[in-house]
C-alpha cells in the first residue's frame, strides 16, 4: 500500500462534544506506519466517539474444541466518515459479557493504549484526535472461553450439542449499549464493513459455516472473506453435513449434524429466499447458509441464519423465513436495533407472515411501537414489536394497495443499502408513495416520531 502523508488542517479539528485542548492547534499530523497503513491522528481531545465509521477487519481466531478457549487477534483499519473529529473508539463484542474476556493488548497505529471494557464495549482511546476523513489502524487481542449453557443469552457464545456458536466475537465499531435487557431484543448497533478477512485456526478438524466465503485452506487453518457485512458469525462442528441447491444465481446451503436436517434447512432456506426476493428485490450475497446452531434462539447474520439444535419440525418454516427476511431488514438496510426495534423486527415479521399467509392478532394490549428494547417486557416484546408492528405494516399495505406498497418497500431498500436508517425513514418512504395521509394514524403508535 502506498504511504500517504497529509497535513491535517486546523479547521478539521472541531469540538463536537467536549473541548479541544490547546495542543490540537498544531497542523502536524502524527504519522506512524503499521503494516503499510499511515495513522493520521493529531494531538488533542474532543471527548467524542462515533459508530458512523468505515472499518475493514483482518482477524485471526484460534479455537480450542475441547478447552473451549478462544484467542482473537484483530486489526481494524478505520476511516472517520462521521463528519466530525473523534478521540476514542467503541468496539462491540459479546465475548465481553459472555466469554470472560481478557484483553491481552490494544494498540493504535502500533502504539500501546490503555483500553477499558464497559459492559459489552471495548473503549479504545486513540491518544489524540482522528479528524473527519482521516484513518487509523487499531489492533485488539483478547482471550475468552465459550459457555456450555444455551439459556438466557449464553447461546450466542457457547459450545453445546456438539456445535460451537460464535456471535459478535469480532470487536466491531459500534454504538455503546447495554447487553442485558428485559427481553430478547438485539442489543447491537453496527455499520456495514466493506471487507472482512478472518483466519480460523482450530486445534482439530472442524466444518465451518460463516458469514464469508472460504478463500484458502492449509491443513486445519481456513481463511474466509466477506464484503458489505454488519457482523461476521462463525458456527462449527466436526460432523456438520452440508446440502446445497441454487435459487437463481444464489447458492443455498443447509448445515446440520444430520443429513436429514441439513436437507430440510436447505429446502426451507431456498423456499424462503425465492419468495422474499420476489417481494423485496435482489438478495445481497452470493451464498445463503441456514445453519443448525448450538441452541437457544434463532438468529440472523449477514449471509447466514441460525436455527437452534432440536427445533421442532413444525417451527422450521416460520423461523427460517423470518431469519431470511432479516437479510434485507438489518443486513442490507441497517437500523438502531436497540432504540428502534420496529425498523427491522416488525418489517421482517410482516413479510414473513405475508409470505406464509400466517397473519394473526396480538395477545397483548395495543401499545406504542417507538420504544427501545429496554422498555418492553419479555412477556409482550414479541407480541407488540413483531405482531402488532407487522400488522401496522399490513394495514398500510391494504390502504395503499399491494402494488404501490411493495413498489415503495423495494424502493426504500434500494435507496438505503448498507446504511443505518430510522423508523421514520421507513414510514416516510411508505407515506410518500401514496396520496393518503398516513402520518396521522402513525401518530397514535409512534408519538416519539410524529
Amino acid at each position: 500500500m502506498r504511504r500517504r502523508f497529509a497535513a491535517i488542517a486546523l479547521a478539521l479539528i472541531t469540538a463536537v462534544a467536549g473541548t479541544v485542548t490547546p495542543a490540537a492547534a498544531t497542523t502536524d499530523a502524527r504519522a506512524r506506519t503499521v503494516l503499510g497503513v499511515v495513522g493520521q491522528i493529531v494531538p488533542g481531545s474532543v471527548n467524542r466517539s462515533s459508530y458512523l465509521l468505515e472499518a475493514s477487519y483482518d482477524a485471526t481466531i484460534r479455537i480450542g474444541w475441547t478447552s473451549r478457549a478462544i484467542r482473537v487477534d484483530s486489526t481494524a483499519t478505520i476511516r472517520n466518515t462521521s463528519g466530525a473529529s473523534i478521540d476514542r473508539l467503541e468496539l462491540n463484542t459479546a465475548a465481553a459479557r459472555l466469554g470472560e474476556l481478557s484483553l491481552s493488548g490494544v494498540s493504535v497505529d502500533g502504539a500501546a493504549v490503555k483500553a477499558t471494557v464497559s459492559d459489552q464495549t471495548i473503549v479504545v482511546p486513540l491518544g489524540g484526535i482522528l479528524p473527519a476523513g482521516a484513518s487509523t489502524s487499531v489492533r485488539v487481542r483478547y482471550a475468552a472461553r465459550l459457555r456450555t449453557s444455551t439459556t438466557s443469552s449464553s447461546w450466542m457464545f457457547a459450545k453445546a450439542n456438539g456445535i460451537i456458536n460464535l456471535y459478535r466475537w469480532l470487536p466491531w465499531v459500534s454504538k455503546r449499549v447495554n447487553f442485558y435487557r428485559p427481553n430478547f431484543g438485539d442489543p447491537f448497533v453496527t455499520p456495514t464493513s466493506p471487507f472482512v478477512r478472518v483466519r480460523i485456526v482450530p486445534d482439530r478438524r472442524l466444518v465451518f459455516a460463516t458469514s464469508g466465503g472460504r478463500v484458502a485452506l492449509d491443513g486445519l487453518e481456513q481463511v474466509y472473506e466477506a464484503r458489505n457485512v454488519r457482523d461476521f458469525t462463525i458456527t462449527a462442528a466436526p460432523d456438520f453435513v452440508t446440502r446445497t441447491t441454487t435459487v437463481g444465481a444464489t447458492k443455498v446451503m443447509g448445515y446440520a449434524r444430520s443429513a436429514a436436517v441439513a436437507a430440510r434447512l436447505r429446502d426451507e432456506g431456498a423456499r424462503a429466499l425465492g419468495r422474499l426476493r420476489s417481494l423485496l428485490g435482489a438478495y445481497p450475497y452470493s451464498t445463503y447458509r441456514v445453519v443448525e446452531s448450538a441452541g437457544g434462539a434463532a438468529m440472523e447474520s449477514p449471509a447466514l441464519s441460525w436455527i437452534p439444535y432440536g427445533t421442532a419440525s413444525s417451527r422450521l418454516r416460520y423461523l427460517v423465513t423470518h431469519e431470511t427476511a432479516h437479510q434485507w431488514f438489518y443486513s442490507l438496510v441497517g437500523s438502531d436495533q436497540v432504540k428502534e426495534p420496529f425498523t427491522d423486527e416488525a418489517a421482517a415479521d410482516f413479510v414473513t407472515r405475508y409470505a406464509l399467509g400466517s397473519k394473526r392478532g396480538s395477545t397483548c394490549s395495543k401499545a406504542r411501537l417507538d420504544l427501545s428494547i429496554y422498555q418492553y417486557s419479555r412477556a409482550c416484546y414479541y407480541e407488540i414489536v413483531y405482531i402488532q408492528g407487522g400488522n401496522v405494516l399490513d394495514w398500510v399495505r391494504t390502504q395503499m394497495g399491494s402494488t404501490a406498497f411493495w413498489t415503495a418497500l423495494r424502493g426504500y431498500i434500494a435507496d438505503h443499502r448498507h446504511e443505518i436508517v430510522s423508523t421514520q425513514t421507513l414510514l416516510d418512504a411508505l407515506d410518500d408513495a401514496t396520496p393518503l395521509n398516513l402520518a396521522r394514524p402513525f401518530e397514535r403508535r409512534f408519538p416519539r416520531i410524529y
